[in-house]
């Protein structure tokens, strides 16, 4: 899975694009030709991101954007129906860790804030670009994934839960479009060198980890016209792509 797709021509929609793996893959899908529409909260990260890509020779779209704002994403999927018609790629990555605390200890702002930016935020963005990636000749969904929805370790109660359910969502969503060109895939980037593991490993050495701009090489080739599964969580970590057991 590192082989660098043809992405000409095509748009992509990344949120969580001014820092971390979004940024990277923003900038890696507009070196292989997308038009890359770059979500995010702050602008200072957003305009460094479209400097990158235009030193590049590549094109990019600035949306300053926080996934709280639910209308603000349907008024995204209207505009870039006006602009484009249709949108082809989808990477859903921006999250919210919140705190690492014994359940009983979460504040309830602290704990809805990450629903809100991790599941309902993705829901809401989900539901804006469907009809969107739909008409595309081969939409593709990545949606940004963790570790956490599985281990459920102590202390990683909501962060591990917004998870599980952004995957179910993803899952739900690859059944209803099987039978379409699109293919939704969940992904788990595996521990990398960013400001959200930073925040919840203080301790650790980021020298260990792999940059961002490695993780998202390996994401990348999720984009491509040319894949064909579906409903899938691609372990990052592994290269490798892990079917879900379906009940009877």
């Amino acid at each position: 899975m590192t082989e660098i797709p043809d992405l000409s021509g095509r748009v992509a929609l990344v949120t969580g694009a001014s820092r971390g793996i979004g940024y990277q893959i923003a900038k890696q899908m507009a070196a292989a030709g997308a038009h890359v529409i770059a979500v995010a909260r702050t602008v200072g990260g957003l305009e460094d991101l479209d400097d990158e890509i235009k030193k590049a020779g590549g094109e990019a779209t600035l949306v300053p954007l926080d996934l709280t704002d639910m209308a603000g994403i349907d008024r995204l999927g209207g505009a870039i129906n006006d602009r484009w018609g249709k949108l082809d790629i989808l990477v859903a990555n921006a999250g919210a860790l919140g705190v690492i605390s014994p359940l009983g200890h979460v504040e309830a702002k602290v704990f809805d804030k990450v629903m809100a930016v991790n599941v309902t935020g993705t829901w809401r963005l989900i539901r804006s670009v469907d009809p969107l990636l739909r008409k595309s000749d081969a939409g593709r969904a990545i949606i940004l994934s963790s570790g956490a929805a599985h281990s459920a370790r102590a202390f990683w109660g909501p962060y591990a839960a917004s998870k599980a359910a952004v995957e179910a969502l993803a899952r739900s969503w690859a059944d209803e479009t099987k039978n379409s060109a699109l293919r939704v895939n969940s992904v788990d980037p595996g521990a990398t060198r960013t400001a959200m593991r930073a925040q919840a490993m203080p301790g650790e050495d980021p020298d260990t980890l792999p940059k961002p701009a490695e993780t998202a090489a390996k994401i990348l080739p999720l984009a491509s016209p040319a894949l064909t599964e579906t409903g899938k969580l691609f372990q990052v970590h592994h290269e490798r792509f892990v079917s879900y057991r379906m009940p009877e």
